[in-house]
């Protein structure tokens, strides 16, 4: 069997995160969590455990819900959806989120699409995932330009959910509320601490000899490649059959 690529190391590292969650929403553009929901759901099953609960948005077989957003944010607030996935155009230690624009607001230079429910389910959803496949200075910043969704409130203010922890391809951090920020807990096969930090505009906690992310085993990899490649190919088609490319044994 070939060995694991990246991305299933990725998509095998959102399942382990997500171990104990009973439902687990995803967006209509995150593929890679998508499938790391899934994977869960196929390794819980295959173990003979209660079923993993996914909804994704836009998706006609992983979706119960019937009317979009509005279900979703009701689910959210009513304490009925363990975990989410988050991205930005910025991100920055304290783990605040920006899906506005790089620059000062309202002036800003570069516009993105904006923040749509990121701050409410940000603040209701206990364990919020923050992912980006890239890892780059310009995405991890230290102080983000406009704060779409704060990692922490003030004291006083009521949040049920915040950053749990956030996936790149490079490693995996753990996020403390307490300080705040976070602590880089294992690095990806073929990178090391040197090029996270330098890819990293903020400081992060870090052991000394920080701990490699795991890869996915043999049994792992067979469910990946096989059933939940099938589930993939019919919300995300197109990133279905580039991770099957990606995998295929002839590639």
């Amino acid at each position: 069997m070939k060995p694991a690529t990246p991305r299933e190391t990725l998509i095998t590292t959102i399942a382990r995160l997500l171990g104990g969650v009973h439902h687990v929403a995803v967006g209509a553009s995150s593929p890679i969590p998508a499938a790391g929901a899934m994977l869960l759901r196929a390794m819980k099953e295959a173990a003979g455990a209660p079923r993993v609960r996914i909804s994704i948005l836009g998706s006609v077989k992983h979706n119960f819900f019937t009317n979009g957003s509005v279900e979703l944010f009701d689910c959210a607030g009513q304490g009925r959806i363990d975990a989410f996935f988050l991205s930005g155009g910025q991100i920055d230690g304290q783990g605040n989120v920006n899906l506005v624009g790089v620059g000062d607001y309202p002036q800003t230079k570069v516009r993105w699409p904006g923040s749509f429910g990121a701050a409410y389910l940000y603040f209701v959803v206990p364990r919020v995932i923050l992912f980006r496949e890239d890892h780059t200075p310009r995405i991890f910043v230290d102080k983000v330009d406009f704060v779409s969704a704060p990692g922490t409130s003030p004291e006083g203010v009521y949040r049920s959910g915040g950053p749990h922890a956030l996936l790149t391809g490079l490693g995996l951090f753990d996020f403390d509320a307490s300080r705040p920020g976070f602590r880089l807990r294992s690095i990806h096969p073929g990178h090391d601490l040197a090029e996270i930090t330098d890819a990293t505009g903020f400081a992060f906690a870090h052991d000394a000899a920080p701990a490699a992310t795991p890869p996915p085993d043999a049994a792992t990899l067979a469910l990946l490649r096989g059933r939940v490649l099938d589930e993939l190919s019919e919300t995300y088609p197109d990133f279905a059959a580039q991770l099957q490319r990606e995998t295929s044994e002839d590639a």
